[in-house]
């Protein structure tokens, strides 16, 4: 191993030949056998034949492209075999993360508080509320977005993550009794 960090030049195509030659988990497979579809072997010569190598131990053409033909199709079924393990991963992923995710089911007039983010002028100090006042939820879009209105009736016009919004419950007291 090179003992100086200058001179990482010299063992970068011994690392790039590991890279490529490992098997990855997302697709079950190197990146070597992806893009010509045989594993690495050394010598490659062996494997993937030079044309002087060809000629030297004179193969016949007809046999070279029947083998080259069958090597090829045999890509193809590693490329679908690899992109069947995306598949499978993708959804092992989504299955990770759905699991520990709960539903958040909001409706148009419900009240809700609003998360104050770092950035906004009401973020004061260590003691600053975290939550901004009840609104209404004006309208619901897809994948969580909402639109807010102020209890007095201003609406405005930017959409609002639902990840910012909390529900807001009203706790009403009459002589001691909650109802």
């Amino acid at each position: 191993m090179i003992q100086s960090s200058r001179k990482w030049q010299e063992m970068f195509p011994f690392a790039l030949l590991g890279y490529r030659t490992t098997v990855r988990t997302l697709v079950g497979a190197t990146p070597y056998l992806l893009i010509y579809g045989t594993e690495a072997i050394i010598p490659a010569k062996d494997e993937i034949p030079s044309l002087r190598f060809i000629v030297e131990a004179e193969i016949e053409d007809s046999i070279w492209v029947k083998t080259h033909l069958e090597q090829l199709t045999l890509i193809d079924e590693k490329r679908m075999a690899a992109v069947y393990y995306v598949q499978l991963y993708q959804q092992r992923m989504d299955h990770a993360y759905n699991k520990k995710m709960r539903p958040r089911n909001f409706y148009v007039k419900q009240l809700i508080l609003r998360r104050i983010l770092p950035h906004h002028q009401e973020a004061k100090g260590m003691f600053a509320p975290n939550w901004k006042r009840p609104y209404i939820i004006r309208k619901l879009l897809p994948k969580g977005a909402l639109y807010l209105g102020d209890i007095e009736g201003n609406d405005p016009k930017t959409a609002l993550n639902a990840d910012a919004v909390k529900k807001y419950y009203v706790w009403s007291f009459c002589s001691n009794n909650i109802i």
